[in-house]
C-alpha cells in the first residue's frame, strides 16, 4: 500500500472516531439547549409540578419561555404532559425515565459549576 494511501486511511479513521463523538454530544445539546432546559428538567426531576410551581421554582423564566421551553422537552420525551380532569382542568408536567437519565449529567454539571465558580470567584 502506497504512504497516501495509509495516510488517507488514517485520517478518515481519525475523522470517522472524531465524529463518533461529535454527532451524539450535538444531538445532546440539541436537546437540552437554552437557558431554560437544564433548570426546568431539575425541578421536574423532584416531583410532578403544575406550570406555575415550575415557573416559581426557575426565577426569571417569562410564561412564554417556559411554554416554549415545556413543549420542547415533552417533545423530546423528557418530560411528560398529563391533563388532569378536574374543575379547572389541571395539567401536571414529570420527567419521563428518558428525562432521569440525565441525572448523571445534570449531577456532573453541578459539580463542575461548583467548581467553576470557586475558580472564577474564590469560596463562596
Amino acid at each position: 500500500m502506497e504512504l497516501t494511501n495509509v495516510l488517507k486511511d488514517e485520517k478518515d479513521e481519525a475523522q470517522d472516531e472524531c465524529n463518533d463523538w461529535i454527532i451524539p454530544v450535538k444531538d445532546a445539546l440539541d436537546a437540552l439547549h437554552g437557558r431554560w432546559k437544564i433548570p426546568i428538567l431539575i425541578s421536574v426531576s423532584f416531583g410532578k409540578k403544575r406550570f406555575s410551581q415550575i415557573a416559581a421554582e426557575v426565577s426569571g423564566i417569562t410564561d412564554k419561555s417556559l411554554s416554549k421551553e415545556l413543549k420542547e422537552l415533552e417533545a423530546n420525551q423528557l418530560i411528560s404532559r398529563t391533563v388532569v380532569e378536574s374543575f379547572p382542568p389541571r395539567v401536571d408536567y414529570c420527567i419521563t425515565g428518558h428525562g432521569r437519565s440525565l441525572k448523571n449529567v445534570i449531577t456532573e454539571l453541578r459539580d463542575w459549576g461548583r467548581l467553576h465558580r470557586q475558580t472564577m470567584f474564590g469560596k463562596r
